[in-house]
């Protein structure tokens, strides 16, 4: 057989109609066979179309209520068939079976009945059996059929037929079994996650039925994809495209500020995935100017995020600076005029979206894959370790510091004064050296550290990092404790007056 063939017959059964129209109306032009079931061979009559029921072929009549409608030899016969196998070609004509050159099939929308939050048996209901079978037969056969699997082809597939006159190459129709074979790969991992979300077997299945390829990865000799649903999460209001790092920025941003939802205006600047400053205030403004303030230096290109609509007075000052991206929950109408005002300034709304509850890495030749850290420190849980007890304003910039602390790479410390982060010190390969360069940033930036508090992400196995701290001025510390040697700081408290809280919970970020 040539490479290219030409549609004489096409089963057409789909469970999304939109765009199939003239598709099947194409078909009927080029005198092609139709053969249809249910709801699509109703369709395709409407349109004034001849179809054959499948159940002319099979002699059986839809059963099961319609769990078992293509599921027969007639059927698969005329897709799995090799048009180029003389004994192939004797058994369609012993047994009378079409010839089935194109065929058009979809799933149930399985996705997004869970997505729905329907019952288990709606849920079960959706997974296809005839579909997914009859797809995969006909991507394996793609030298003699065409497969089209889902409706964001049909464009595609019309052009194709209409320019060659319902002929295809085997080039087009190996690109086809290649996206069917995609679909029914996600379609398969759909369906197993639903049911490993109860049983747990350890096993990992990532799919994403398509990627979108970004200008470049971190570096532009790299080449770089997003696989997700980004609309899901936002709402691009304005601006470029993102990119790589755009997108480590704002995943970095999102889970941050997820921190502070429904707390009073919190606004937060980020830089290469870390604050580099966040500060709450009664008004959003004075959350923004305050987060400037932590690092004006830094903020230049910056992620820029808050928790409370952004208004014309915010906007105007946040124009007045370059940076990449501004997230928020809304944006005034006056807000968005300014901010537009910078052609390439992405603008981000975002949405009431539940976020993944694991995280996955890629590691030598493997991935690794973790809950995420979803424990936030609260005051119930502190025990307090020294004879000072924290003052009401210090424990709550003491829970301020260590919401930014767990969002920091590690090895961080964090200080904050009065809800407003002061500085820190980030991935660093000890606490004393990210201590050190938090003060080093505060004090070029002009903060004054008396009475400001420090967060840590892990315990101090030594008490220099308390002694180093009072003598900057810092008054109280959040740690997770745990150290054999955690007296010593302790010890070191209580003789220079400072108060020391432990958490319990250790927040690594690598």
């Amino acid at each position: 057989m040539g490479d290219t063939k030409k549609i004489t017959s096409a089963l057409i059964s789909v469970f999304h109609k939109d765009g199939l129209a003239p598709i099947v109306k194409e078909l009927d032009k080029l005198g092609v066979t139709i053969y249809s079931t249910g709801g699509t061979q109703k369709f395709i009559n409407d349109l004034g179309i001849d179809v054959i029921p499948v159940e002319e072929v099979t002699d059986y009549p839809s059963i099961l209520g319609g769990r078992v409608k293509t599921l027969h030899p007639k059927v698969f016969g005329g897709i799995l068939n090799r048009q180029d196998n003389d004994s192939d070609l004797a058994e369609m004509e012993e047994y009378n079976i079409p010839q089935l050159d194109l065929v058009i099939v979809d799933l149930y929308p399985f996705e997004k009945t869970v997505a729905s939050g329907a019952s288990e048996q709606d849920i079960v209901e959706k997974i296809d059996i005839g579909g997914i079978s009859l797809i995969r037969a006909a991507a394996k056969n793609f030298k003699d059929t065409l497969c089209v699997s889902s409706m964001e082809d049909y464009e595609e597939v019309l052009q194709i037929i209409s320019e060659n006159e319902g002929s295809v190459s085997l080039q087009d129709r190996k690109k086809f079994a290649t996206k069917s074979f995609n679909i029914s790969s996600d379609y398969d991992s759909a369906i197993f996650n639903y049911f490993n979300a109860e049983t747990k077997t350890p096993t990992l299945k990532i799919s994403e039925a398509e990627g979108k390829e970004l200008r470049y990865g971190e570096n532009p000799h790299q080449k770089g994809f997003f696989f997700g649903d980004f609309d899901a999460i936002f709402d691009k209001l304005h601006g470029k495209e993102l990119s790589y790092n755009n997108l480590l920025d704002v995943d970095a941003a999102v889970n941050l500020m997820a921190e502070f939802t429904n707390d009073a205006p919190t606004f937060a600047v980020l830089k290469h995935n870390n604050a580099c400053g966040i500060a709450q205030r009664d008004t959003v403004k004075e959350a923004y100017l305050d987060a400037l303030a932590g690092d004006p230096v830094s903020a230049f290109g910056g992620i820029l995020i808050s928790n409370t609509e952004i208004d014309e007075a915010t906007a105007e000052e946040v124009h007045k600076l370059f940076c990449e991206v501004v997230i928020a929950p809304s944006f005034s109408e006056k807000a968005l005029e300014i901010l537009k005002g910078k052609k390439n300034r992405i603008l981000l709304v975002q949405k009431e979206t539940k976020l993944p509850s694991t995280q996955v890495r890629t590691s030598l030749n493997g991935f690794l894959v973790q809950d995420k850290d979803n424990k936030t420190d609260s005051k119930e849980e502190l025990t307090y370790k020294t004879n000072n007890k924290p003052s009401n304003s210090e424990l709550e910039d003491l829970m301020f510091a260590s919401k930014i602390c767990k969002h920091t790479k590690s090895n961080t410390i964090v200080l904050a004064k009065n809800k407003q982060l002061c500085a820190s010190g980030t991935g660093q390969t000890s606490r004393v050296d990210a201590l050190r360069q938090a003060i080093e940033k505060a004090n070029n930036f002009k903060f004054n550290l008396d009475g400001a508090v420090m967060a840590s992400d892990a315990f101090f196995p030594f008490p220099d990092c308390v002694e180093i701290a009072d003598n900057a001025g810092i008054t109280s510390v959040i740690q997770p404790g745990g150290s054999i040697k955690d007296e010593l700081s302790i010890d070191y408290c209580n003789e220079n007056e400072m108060s020391m809280v432990f958490t319990g919970t250790r927040h690594f970020k690598h």
